[in-house]
């Protein structure tokens, strides 16, 4: 018996390493997930600028600045310029694609030129890895100088999505595995080791056995789950006596964290089923303070 506890408790102690070291492992890879992150954005947009200053300069613009990149939703850009500018259609899209080239995630994007004063769109266009996709329209027409916004829009990757996905379902995933585990290789309640005399009861013509969970009555073997073994030795302990519920109560369900009043009165009516083969031996209430087991002779 000590031995079996003793490799119990240290199979017991080796899931909980385990659970534990899958949680910091998922927290470790999150926080290298978020760092990577945080590089590609700041690559980003220095490539956003980039575009930017070369539009400036085609402008003939080379003392003013372009603003700070402003990250204005998920995967979505706008790049500001101090000054007004223009721009021709056919030199933006070359420019975007020629610098986008060099950021491995840009592989799809939208890009909108918006009017300061109203946002309205002034030109956009659609870039595709699939060349035959791309939407470029109005190419020659060179655009008045005015002040512009430039929003570049990207299309969400597969590895951004696996990232995400693995962040939000990686922590609950560890936790419905670590609930399995634990429920599996909780200890079932067992006798006292020093209870080895008290675990036969002879019942009237019923014979109890504890240990292995049989009721013996008339030659007739009845199988006992593990709580309606625990109530019935209870009663067994002290035949003819009043056990108070709240006894019974506190024995067999405190160690599960909850008790449920009715769960006592379910399994009191399922003993009484199987020993209603001796009409000698009855479970009876006792009004206001608990139940008794009552053998006759």
């Amino acid at each position: 018996m000590h031995l079996s506890r003793n490799l119990l408790s240290g199979k017991r102690k080796y899931l909980y390493g385990l659970i534990l070291l899958s949680f910091v492992s998922a927290i470790c890879v999150a926080f290298s997930m978020t760092g990577n992150d945080d590089f590609d954005i700041a690559r980003r947009e220095v490539l956003l600028r980039r575009i930017g200053h070369e539009l400036l300069l085609q402008s003939g613009d080379s003392t003013s600045r372009v603003l700070p990149v402003k990250k204005i939703a998920e995967n979505e850009y706008q790049i500001r310029f101090e000054n007004d500018l223009t721009f021709q259609p056919e030199f933006l899209v070359n420019t975007t694609q020629r610098v986008l080239t060099k950021d491995p995630l840009a592989g799809d994007y939208i890009v909108n030129v918006l009017n300061c004063g109203n946002s309205s769109v002034a030109y956009g266009y659609a870039i595709s890895q699939n060349k035959k996709d791309d939407i470029v329209p109005c190419k020659g027409r060179k655009q008045p100088k005015a002040c512009y916004m430039i929003n570049v829009k990207f299309k969400p990757t597969g590895i951004n999505i696996a990232k995400n996905g693995y962040l939000l379902g990686s922590l609950p995933f560890l936790a419905f595995v670590g609930f399995i585990f634990l429920r599996a290789v909780k200890p079932r309640r067992s006798l006292p080791e020093d209870d080895h005399n008290t675990s036969m009861f002879t019942l009237g013509s019923v014979l109890f056995d504890a240990k292995n969970r049989k009721l013996i009555i008339h030659g007739e073997t009845i199988d006992l789950t593990g709580t309606e073994t625990r109530v019935l030795r209870i009663f067994a302990l002290s035949p003819n006596q009043t056990i108070e519920r709240g006894r019974l109560q506190k024995e067999i369900w405190e160690d599960e964290g909850v008790i449920v009043g009715r769960s006592l009165d379910m399994f009191i009516s399922k003993l009484r089923k199987k020993l209603e083969l001796d009409p000698n031996i009855n479970i009876v209430v006792i009004r206001g303070k608990g139940y008794k087991l009552e053998v006759g002779s």
